[in-house]
């Protein structure tokens, strides 16, 4: 399997020039998911290259169906041969089987990119929802109305969010308490 060098250098190769702020926060991910690598023993290297590679999908030349995670993980399976579990991760990541669901893409995510370890995702959710779009480490809570403002999504219920925020507050508690668990500290308190 390729090295976390490898999915930092395409992640870049893929954002970085048209979409520099996207770029940004995969580096801020990136890097948490190489923080957090004392609470996942032989998979810490699999989570920091999902880390790097969560939202490739977002490359303009990549997006065949608009919807990232599926998007990249094709991508990482059809050009690059990349491991199965690493690209189930990035297919994944932070409840996409909510937003497939509501863009009519769960039965083709499902098909080609079955769930994966329930522990590696919530690994994934931790890093991706406690980084802001800047790259910089942030509160999960303020996250998610960052998300809110810059979609435009109101509070109240009947969008995705609203539905994977449960999962993804029990995500960042989980991962947040095993970090405590192995006293590692990160920039910024989940």
């Amino acid at each position: 399997m390729r090295g976390i060098e490898w999915a930092r250098n395409l992640a870049e190769s893929l954002l970085a020039g048209p979409l520099p702020r996207r770029w940004e926060h995969s580096r801020g991910v990136g890097r948490r998911g190489e923080m957090i690598a004392p609470i996942l023993g032989p998979d810490a290297e699999l989570l920091a290259m999902a880390a790097w590679l969560h939202d490739i999908g977002y490359a303009p030349d990549l997006a065949g169906t608009g919807f990232h995670p599926l998007d990249g993980a094709r991508y990482l399976r059809d050009m690059h041969g990349a491991d199965e579990t690493l690209c189930r991760l990035v297919a994944h990541h932070t409840c996409a089987v909510l937003d497939a669901a509501e863009n009519g893409l769960l039965d083709v995510l499902l098909a080609e990119f079955p769930m994966v370890r329930p522990d590696l995702v919530e690994a994934l959710t931790f890093c991706d929802m406690t980084t802001s779009p800047d790259g910089v480490p942030v509160s999960v809570g303020e996250r998610i109305t960052e998300i809110r403002v810059r979609h435009g999504i109101p509070e109240g219920g009947g969008d995705t969010l609203t539905e994977a925020t449960p999962y993804i507050l029990a995500a960042v508690r989980d991962i947040g308490e095993r970090l405590a668990s192995a006293d590692v500290r990160l920039a910024c308190p989940a």
